[in-house]
C-alpha cells in the first residue's frame, strides 16, 4: 500500500518536472525569437542610417559643385567687366557706344509660339497682332449696314480690312492684370481710323472668389458679344447681335464685379455698370448720327444721375455631361435709358447655350462637334415725337420730314418689341478643317404706330439668313475661311454673298473663354 502511494507521488512529481521543463523551453524559444527580431530591426535601422548619410553626402557634393559653378560664373562676369573697364581706359578716343557694348551671349531663336514680352517677373506685357481681311462680293446694293450689320463685317465688293488688332496683356503687379485692344480699320469709303475696343484693369486676389474689372470693356451679355472678331466661327456677326446690340457690339467705360460660386460645377455671376451713351450703346442713348431711328430723332445726352447708367447682370453655368461632352448656359439682361425722350428706357433680355463634344481620342482638338445659340428680346420705350421741332405749327427749313409729304406728322409715346436668334453648328472633321452652318432670324413682335405714319422701317423688317462655311487652319497662327450667305429680307427679296476671309496672328494673344 505504501509502495503504491510512493509510486503515485513519484509519477505526479515527474509529470510536474516535465511540464516545467517544457514551459521553460517554450519561454526560452520566445525570448530567442524576440532577440532575433530586435537584432533585425537594429540592422535595418543601421542600414537606413548609412543610406541616408550617403544621400546627404551626395546632395552636399552636388550643392558644393553648383555653388562653385555660380562662383565661377560670377568671377567670369567680374573679369569681363574689369576687361571692358580696362579697354575703356586704354582707348579714351573710342566712342561711348563702343565702350559700353556688353559681351554677347547666345540666345534661343524666336519661334511663333513664343510671346513678344516686355518686362518680366511680377510685371510684364505680352504683345500680339491679329489681322483679318475679307474678299468677295454680294448681289445686294446696300452691303454695309444692309446685308452686313456688323462694324467688322465685309463692307464692300472687293477687299475689306475687317481689322488689324494689337493686343497688350500682362501682369501689372501681384494684385492686378491689364488688357488693351487697339484696332485699325478702313471703311468702305477708304477712310482709315483707329478704335480702342478694350482697355481694362482686373483684380487677381480678392477674397470670397470676387473679381473687379474697371475701364473700357465689352459687356458680358450673351456669348458672342465679349468675343473679338478673330475668334468668331463665321465671317460676320449674327443678325440679332447687329440689330439689337449694334454694329460694334455692346461696350463702354464702366466697372464690373463677378463672383465665382463655390459649387462643384462652374457657376459665375456678373454685374456691370457702364455709361449708356454713344454708338457702342446702340439701343440706349445713341444719337444714331442725327438720322431718324425708330421714327424719332434721338439725343445722346450725358450721365447726370445714377439712373443714366447702363446696368447689365449675367449668370453663366457649365456642366460636364459626360467625359466627352460639356454644356454651358447663360442668361443676360441690360437696362438703361435711350435717347428718344428724357424718360424713355430700353430693356434687352438674352439666353445662350453652348454644347461641345470632343472625341476621347482627339488629337490637337480634333475631331469635335459644337452647337451654339443665342436668343434676344428688346423692349424699346419711345417718347412722343413731332416733326415740328420748334412748335410754331410749320415745317421750317432744317426740320425733318420723314415721309416727304410736306405735312407735320406726330407720333405718340409707345413701346415696341423686337426679337431674334441664331444657331450655329461646327464640325471639326479632321485636324485643321472645320465645316460650319449658321441660321439667323430677326423680326418685330408687332407693327408700331410710327410705321403707319412714316412707312416701313428697315431697322425692324423681318429677315432670315443661312450661312454655310468651311475653315482651314494651316496652323494656330493662320486661318482661311470661305462662306456663302443666303439673305432673305422682307420687301427686298433674296441676296447672295460669297466671302473669302484670311487671317494671321503674330506674337501672343490672350486666351479665349470656353
Amino acid at each position: 500500500m505504501k509502495l503504491s502511494r510512493m509510486m503515485s507521488v513519484t509519477a505526479v512529481v515527474s509529470a510536474l518536472v516535465v511540464g516545467l521543463r517544457a514551459f521553460a523551453a517554450e519561454e526560452t524559444n520566445e525570448v530567442e525569437q524576440l532577440k532575433r527580431q530586435l537584432q533585425q530591426m537594429q540592422e535595418n535601422f543601421d542600414r537606413m542610417q548609412r543610406e541616408q548619410k550617403q544621400q546627404i553626402e551626395a546632395l552636399t557634393q552636388k550643392l558644393d559643385a553648383l555653388a562653385g559653378k555660380q562662383a565661377a560664373e560670377a568671377e567670369k562676369k567680374k573679369l569681363e567687366q574689369d576687361l571692358a573697364s580696362e579697354l575703356q581706359k586704354n582707348q579714351p578716343r573710342a566712342s561711348a557706344e563702343t565702350a559700353k557694348v556688353p559681351v554677347a551671349t547666345p540666345t534661343a531663336a524666336w519661334s511663333p509660339t513664343a510671346p513678344i514680352r516686355l518686362g518680366g517677373n511680377g510685371a510684364y506685357m505680352d504683345i500680339g497682332l491679329v489681322a483679318t481681311f475679307a474678299a468677295g462680293g454680294s448681289t445686294a446694293n446696300d452691303i454695309e449696314g444692309g446685308t452686313q450689320l456688323g462694324g467688322h463685317d465685309p463692307n464692300q465688293r472687293g477687299f475689306t480690312v475687317q481689322g488689324a488688332e494689337v493686343n497688350f496683356a500682362g501682369a501689372v503687379d501681384p494684385y492686378f492684370r491689364g488688357n488693351a485692344n487697339v484696332v485699325f480699320q478702313i471703311d468702305s469709303g477708304g477712310e482709315s481710323f483707329l478704335e480702342l475696343e478694350e482697355a481694362w484693369l482686373e483684380t487677381l486676389s480678392l477674397p470670397a472668389n470676387l473679381q473687379v474689372r474697371g475701364g473700357q470693356f465689352l459687356t458680358d451679355f450673351g456669348r458672342l458679344n465679349t468675343q473679338h472678331p478673330h475668334s468668331w466661327a463665321f465671317v460676320d456677326t449674327p443678325l440679332v447681335n447687329g440689330r439689337l446690340l449694334g454694329p460694334d457690339g455692346l461696350r463702354n467705360p464702366g466697372a464690373r464685379i463677378s463672383w465665382l460660386a463655390p459649387t462643384p460645377f462652374y457657376s459665375e455671376l456678373f454685374f456691370a455698370v457702364q455709361n449708356s451713351q454713344g454708338e457702342t450703346a446702340f439701343s440706349f442713348r445713341d444719337s444714331h448720327g442725327s438720322e431718324p431711328f425708330l421714327g424719332r430723332l434721338h439725343e445722346q445726352g450725358r450721365v447726370k444721375s445714377f439712373s443714366d447708367l447702363l446696368f447689365t447682370p449675367r449668370y453663366a453655368a457649365s456642366f460636364d455631361l459626360t467625359d466627352t461632352q460639356t454644356l454651358l448656359a447663360g442668361v443676360s439682361a441690360a437696362f438703361g435709358p435711350n435717347g428718344s425722350a428724357a424718360n424713355a428706357d430700353t430693356q434687352i433680355y438674352g439666353v445662350d447655350l453652348y454644347w461641345k463634344w470632343k472625341s476621347a481620342n482627339a488629337h490637337g482638338g480634333f475631331p469635335f462637334i459644337s452647337f451654339q445659340t443665342e436668343a434676344m428680346l428688346r423692349r424699346y420705350q419711345l417718347g412722343a415725337f413731332s416733326e415740328d421741332l420748334n412748335g410754331n405749327g410749320a415745317l421750317d427749313p432744317g426740320e425733318p420730314d420723314f415721309n416727304g409729304d410736306g405735312v407735320i406728322d406726330s407720333v405718340p409715346r409707345e413701346t415696341i418689341t423686337d426679337w431674334g436668334w441664331y444657331g450655329q453648328a461646327l464640325y471639326g472633321f479632321r485636324k485643321g478643317w472645320v465645316a460650319g452652318l449658321r441660321g439667323d432670324y430677326v423680326a418685330p413682335t408687332s407693327r408700331a404706330t410710327y410705321e403707319s405714319t412714316f412707312g416701313p422701317d428697315p431697322e425692324r423688317l423681318s429677315r432670315w439668313r443661312i450661312s454655310p462655311n468651311l475653315t482651314w487652319y494651316p496652323s494656330e497662327f493662320s486661318k482661311i475661311r470661305l462662306q456663302y450667305n443666303y439673305d432673305n429680307r422682307q420687301g427686298m427679296g433674296v441676296d447672295h454673298s460669297v466671302w473669302l476671309q484670311f487671317e494671321l496672328l503674330l506674337g501672343a494673344h490672350a486666351a479665349h473663354k470656353f
